[in-house]
């Protein structure tokens, strides 16, 4: 597994966390690392996902409630919501091109979610990386 990858899937969980626990980020971060093993880069990626993610939750709901037609975001398993607030958070910063993003996300959806879930965030990320290169 890449490292990039690794962090992602951190920055997943602790997304989760923060989404389920409604406890600071900063509280999720020290929480998550203390039984998680990872390199020091690793982390220091994760961390930069999650913090950036949880910053930019707010605009990047706003945004995904406009592109998630008939389907209210607070509808949504809480771990659709993170992969779509890392990939979105991504795509607004440029970390990675536009398609590993999406791929990455659709690969989270494979292994944190169900099967359903892969299609339907990928067609919600085309949506919004259409959306912001207007932007």
């Amino acid at each position: 597994m890449t490292l990039r990858r690794k962090s992602r899937e951190c920055a997943l969980q602790m997304l989760f966390q923060w989404g389920i626990g409604q406890q600071p980020a900063a509280r999720v971060e020290q929480s998550f690392w203390k039984s998680a093993r990872a390199a020091e880069s690793t982390r220091r990626f994760a961390n930069q996902l999650f913090e950036g993610a949880v910053t930019q939750a707010e605009s990047n709901d706003e945004l995904l409630e406009k592109l998630s037609k008939n389907w209210r975001l607070d509808r949504m398993a809480e771990i659709d919501r993170g992969i779509l607030r890392l990939a979105i958070y991504e795509l607004r910063t440029g970390t990675a091109p536009l398609k590993v993003v999406i791929d990455e996300a659709v690969e989270l959806a494979k292994k944190f979610s169900t099967a359903e879930s892969a299609p339907f965030l990928n067609g919600i990320l085309d949506a919004a990386a259409k959306s912001l290169e207007k932007a």
